[in-house]
């Protein structure tokens, strides 16, 4: 019994970076109708970030964890101003293919740099040991992302839902050609939610460098596996994304206790099984069927 609840929340642990990366990357779908297949790469990036700030500027972890997001943003911000815009009237296999672009740029530019090999970053001394869950121990940093990932899952879907900002956002995002048909200029909300969408996956990014390897592939191997929980959740659907990304984090968990060898494709039988089912996702718009 113990066995099994500390798989299930080594699962948790997991689903809650697909949460965090599932809920950029469904929002900026929702927004532009892009599938940004470079949020890998922003993760990875925000990884690196840490890194380097560690090991160029002495700057630790928390303070990592407060300016990387925001750089990336920033950065996010520009890709979508200077490149994802001029394309979003066209076929969005363009853009699919200039997010793929990019991501190849950003991956070969830090390879380049860094090496493939992976680079470690330590873990903060304040949550270096274990924290006592009752039946079991369990690591603190664990424990630290987890929480940091829920407090944020949850402090973004009470933005969303309880403020005036988060209201247009979530319409523009889940209905925006009738948002835009309410005299709200959606155009206006494109580049911040972009850039938001980027800051959530270089802040996971951070959260993961202590607990994964840095390297210039670890954005491409996370990527795929994120895409799979944002179909499964619903295409554009927030809540749906983030539901969706724990539930394949245990999944996952639960595959390698019982079933290791087809652990590693219990998500996609999962999406297959969804999609089969319901096609436009657990909580996806009727009309993504179309």
């Amino acid at each position: 019994m113990t066995n099994f609840l500390q798989q299930c929340f080594n699962g948790l642990v997991s689903g809650s970076f697909y949460g965090l990366l599932a809920l950029g990357l469904a929002v900026i779908f929702g927004m532009l109708g892009v599938v940004n297949f470079a949020h890998g790469a922003f993760y990875m990036l925000g990884a690196f970030g840490a890194y380097v700030l560690l090991t160029e500027a002495g700057i630790d972890f928390w303070l990592a964890l407060a300016l990387v997001p925001v750089m990336l943003a920033v950065f996010g911000g520009l890709v979508e101003r200077f490149l994802v815009r001029w394309l979003t009237g066209l076929d969005p296999l363009y853009n699919f293919l200039l997010t793929f672009g990019i991501t190849l740029v950003l991956q070969d530019l830090v390879k380049r740099e860094y090496g493939v090999a992976s680079q470690p970053y330590p873990r903060p001394a304040a949550l270096s040991g274990t924290v006592n869950l009752g039946l079991f121990e369990y690591p603190a940093y664990q424990v630290f992302a987890f929480v940091v990932s829920v407090a944020l899952c949850v402090a973004v879907w009470l933005l969303l839902t309880r403020t005036r900002i988060g209201l247009i956002v979530r319409a523009a995002t889940e209905r925006p050609e009738l948002t835009g048909a309410l005299g709200i200029n959606v155009r206006r909300w494109v580049t911040p939610v972009f850039a938001f969408g980027v800051g959530l996956a270089g802040l996971a990014g951070v959260l993961a460098a202590p607990m994964r390897a840095v390297n210039p592939l670890m954005g491409a191997d996370m990527v795929i596996a994120v895409f799979a929980v944002v179909v499964i959740g619903g295409l554009g659907s927030i809540f749906g994304s983030v539901l969706a990304g724990y539930a394949v984090g245990l999944l996952q968990a639960l595959g390698q206790l019982y079933v290791p060898g087809l652990a590693q494709i219990l998500t996609f039988v999962l999406m297959a099984v969804v999609l089969l089912w319901r096609p436009s996702g657990l909580f996806g718009r009727e009309e993504a069927r179309a």
